[in-house]
C-alpha cells in the first residue's frame, strides 16, 4: 500500500523547460513512476532530442506568452488528453550587481521567471478544475527564502513563486488541486555552470551547505514524485527545500 502511492501509471504529466537540467531530470523520474511525460521547450531540436531518450510526447510553445500558452494547453487536451501533473520548471538567470542591472534582464526575468508559472499554471488549472482533480508542482528556489549579492531580481521572482504557489493552493485547493513547489538548493546544472567551474564560489558552498557539497539533479526526483502523487493528496501550498540544509543553517 505505501508504495502505491506513489504511483503515476495512468497520468500524464508536462513540465515546462525539459530539454535539459532539472527539467529534465524531473521529467525522467516521473516517467519511471509510471507516468507519461511530455516535454516543453522552444528549441525544438533539443527538445526532440531529449524526448526520443524518454519516449515522450513534447509540446513546444513559448511559457512567456500567456495566450500561446493557453493555446497550446487546450489544443493538447483536446486532441490528446488530460494534464493530470504540471511542473512549472522553466526559468532563467542572470548576475550582475543590483545597481547595474539592465531593465531588460530585469523584465525577461519577470516573465521567464514568474509570468510563465501563471501563464501555464492558469492554463492547465482551467481543465484540472473541471476534472476536480490535479498537481502543480512550481520549480522555486533558495533564493525564495535567502539572497546573494548580484542576483536581486531572480530572488525576488523566486520569491514571487513561492507566494503564487500559496496564491494557487489559496484558490484551487477546494476544487481538488495540489498546488506545491520545489526549492532547489545549489545543484550542478547548466544555468549554474559558471559557478560550478569557479573553484572559489565551489568552496564557499562546500563550506556553507551542510551537505558540503553540490546537489545532484536525480536529488530532487523525489520531491518531485511525492508531490505529484496521491501521497501528498493533503498537501498544499508548501514549499519543500531541496537544498542540502543551506536554509537550516547559518
Amino acid at each position: 500500500m505505501p508504495q502505491s502511492l506513489f504511483d503515476l501509471t495512468g497520468r500524464r504529466a508536462l513540465v515546462t523547460g525539459s530539454s535539459q537540467g532539472i527539467g529534465l531530470a524531473l521529467a525522467r523520474g516521473l516517467a519511471a513512476a509510471g507516468a507519461e511525460v511530455v516535454l516543453n521547450g522552444r528549441d525544438t531540436a533539443k527538445l526532440d532530442a531529449a524526448a526520443a531518450t524518454l519516449g515522450a510526447r513534447t509540446l513546444a510553445f513559448d511559457v512567456t506568452d500567456h495566450a500561446a500558452a493557453r493555446a497550446a494547453v487546450d489544443a493538447f487536451e483536446a486532441e490528446v488528453g488530460p494534464i493530470d501533473i504540471l511542473v512549472n520548471n522553466a526559468g532563467m538567470q542572470f548576475r550582475t550587481p543590483l545597481e547595474e542591472f539592465p531593465a531588460d534582464a530585469f523584465e525577461r526575468l519577470l516573465r521567464t521567471n514568474v509570468s510563465s508559472v501563471f501563464n501555464v499554471g492558469q492554463a492547465c488549472a482551467r481543465h484540472m478544475i473541471a476534472r476536480g482533480r490535479g498537481h502543480i508542482i512550481n520549480i522555486a528556489s533558495v533564493q525564495t527564502a535567502l539572497a546573494r549579492p548580484g542576483i536581486a531580481p531572480y530572488t525576488a521572482t523566486k520569491g514571487a513563486v513561492g507566494n503564487l504557489t500559496k496564491g494557487m493552493a489559496t484558490d484551487w485547493a477546494k476544487y481538488g488541486l495540489n498546488c506545491n513547489a520545489i526549492a532547489p538548493g545549489y545543484f550542478d546544472t547548466p544555468l549554474n555552470a559558471a559557478l560550478v567551474a569557479d573553484p572559489a564560489f565551489s568552496a564557499w558552498l562546500e563550506k556553507r551547505t551542510p551537505a558540503g557539497r553540490w546537489g545532484k539533479v536525480e536529488e530532487l526526483v523525489g520531491a518531485c514524485v511525492f508531490l505529484a502523487s496521491d501521497a501528498a493528496s493533503f498537501v498544499n501550498g508548501h514549499v519543500l527545500y531541496v537544498d542540502g540544509g543551506i536554509t537550516a543553517s547559518l
